[in-house]
């Protein structure tokens, strides 16, 4: 039986050691921490729960490729799924906007809201409703197609193309510049951070409207543990705290890789379930570089890093009817030195569990950039100056959400903020980052085989390798890289 040995514990390392024991390969995870997940996990905080990665999750529809994908792994097998009545509503200057699940509800209330943008609103609703036919693609990675495979993919992907040809090199900002309405003008320009592409909100809206991407309950670190106990049931091997430090190569062969801990694994293949920057230039320690990741990671302004400070607050009540996630502005709020114009404030009332009785978690997610990682960078040597740093912000946070909801005035208290740094620390995450490249107006989309020149038995999986990251594509090309040691082993892949 041949051996994968795994580096990283997250999604895309799960995928790949459930798919490596489905079709008898002989596999060990080698993972940072003490828990599986990577970057999609939580943790306790004072009574809480806080949920560090789902915002929403793309393959929450029964019956879709994705969905059965997710259920092979174990993640969704069985799960409930909870649909939230909205994705976000957004105010300004005293309107509402809302992105309702029900597209029939958002589009009459757009247009309640602003009859003068009937064709602005009518041709939005109607590219959402064309993409709802989109599904994301499974099957196999491009390299793996014949012409005839290729040739259907199009097919089936010519709504998605028609989206992309149409708003791909459109900036969202300059999009919204379309409607009339100011609300719906900056509701618009906001949805997602500076810098995305306009067809990202179609994509985004597409499929939550028809129910693809909705949340589980139980959130993300319950997630990730189903699929452990699908990769144990299955046999497969787990080192937890044994970091992956250095990677023994001889004759274009990775033999083994040596972990913090003095442990060393040899194995026939190898794959890098991990962070792609601290893959090509720690582990390969840039003797292997790669001319598209290189481009990208020399180039921020045209290819960003997203990361984010994530404040998490115990409220001592319930919210009601309050959109799980809202956004509202706020005033003499500053980040190193840079205005903080809007609050992103999300609440799990419908998970009970992650807080005590009669209380809710809130968190509010504030985003993060290539500037702003620098100066928590410059910040973290002084690790008294950076927690209060981050104790200015927590309450910063807690009296803005006061100022608007004066009705939790004296419920809520600050139990946790993560910053770029966190994510870096805990997850090997190249600058804090917890998306990839993201789908600009000048940025070309990442497609990569994973496939390293002058290496022979490794191969890089995870959200890197294609737009627009995320849990889905980490589940993806985990199972796409072991489609690819079948073939180099000339066995068929076996996928369930």
């Amino acid at each position: 039986m041949k051996k994968v040995v795994i580096i990283g514990g997250g999604i895309a390392g799960l995928s790949a050691g459930i798919f490596a024991r489905i079709n008898g390969f002989e596999s060990i995870i080698l993972e940072k921490n003490h828990n599986l997940g990577g970057e999609c996990t939580g943790w306790n905080r004072q009574g809480y729960h806080i949920d560090g990665c789902i915002h929403w999750l793309v393959g929450t529809k029964e019956g879709t490729p994705i969905h059965d994908l997710w259920t092979t792994v174990g993640a969704l097998d069985g799960v409930e799924i909870f649909h939230p009545e909205s994705f976000l509503a957004f105010e300004h200057e005293g309107d509402t906007v809302h992105f309702y699940h029900d597209l029939n509800r958002l589009k009459s209330s757009w247009l309640e809201l602003s009859p003068q943008d009937e064709e602005a609103v009518n041709n939005f609703c109607q590219a959402i409703c064309q993409l709802q036919s989109f599904e994301v693609p499974v099957a196999k990675p491009m390299d793996l197609m014949s012409l005839v495979e290729k040739f259907k993919l199009m097919m089936a992907m010519k709504d998605a193309g028609m989206i992309m040809q149409k708003y791909g090199k459109i900036s969202l900002t300059e999009y919204a510049k379309t409607f009339k309405h100011p609300a719906l003008r900056e509701t618009l320009a906001s949805f997602l951070p500076e810098g995305y592409s306009a067809s990202s909100v179609f994509f985004a809206l597409a499929a939550f409207t028809k129910g693809q991407a909705s949340i589980p309950y139980g959130g993300s670190k319950a997630l990730a543990m189903r699929m452990e106990e699908r990769y144990l049931a299955l046999g497969g091997t787990i080192e937890t705290r044994c970091e992956a430090v250095e990677l023994v190569i001889d004759r274009n062969k990775v033999r083994r890789v040596t972990c913090s801990n003095g442990k060393t694994f040899g194995a026939d293949y190898f794959i890098a379930a991990c962070d792609a920057h601290m893959f090509y230039e720690r582990l390969l320690k840039g003797k292997y570089p790669d001319s598209a990741f290189e481009k990208r990671f020399n180039n921020p302004k045209d290819y960003p890093l997203a990361s984010e400070i994530r404040v998490a607050l115990g409220y001592a009540g319930t919210v009601g009817d309050l959109p799980r996630t809202f956004r509202f502005p706020v005033a003499g709020f500053k980040i190193h030195q840079k205005p903080i114009s809007h609050l992103t404030m999300t609440h799990y009332q419908h998970e009970p569990a992650f807080a005590p009785d009669g209380h809710t978690l809130i968190t509010c997610s504030i985003n993060q950039f290539h500037s702003d990682y620098e100066a928590w960078h410059a910040l973290a040597k002084d690790s008294r100056a950076y927690r209060r740093e981050k104790a200015r912000i927590g309450e910063e946070v807690l009296g803005a959400i006061e100022t608007r909801f004066p009705r939790m005035g004296g419920k809520l208290k600050v139990i946790d903020v993560t910053t770029p740094k966190t994510y870096e620390r805990y997850c090997n995450a190249y600058r804090g980052a917890f998306m990839p490249f993201l789908p600009t107006v000048r940025g070309k989309m990442m497609d990569h085989s994973g496939r390293i020149k002058g290496l022979d038995n490794i191969l890089l999986s995870g959200q890197w390798l294609q737009p627009p990251g995320g849990l889905p594509v980490a589940l993806i090309t985990g199972k796409d890289t072991i489609m690819r040691f079948c073939k180099k082993e000339k066995k068929q892949f076996i996928k369930c």
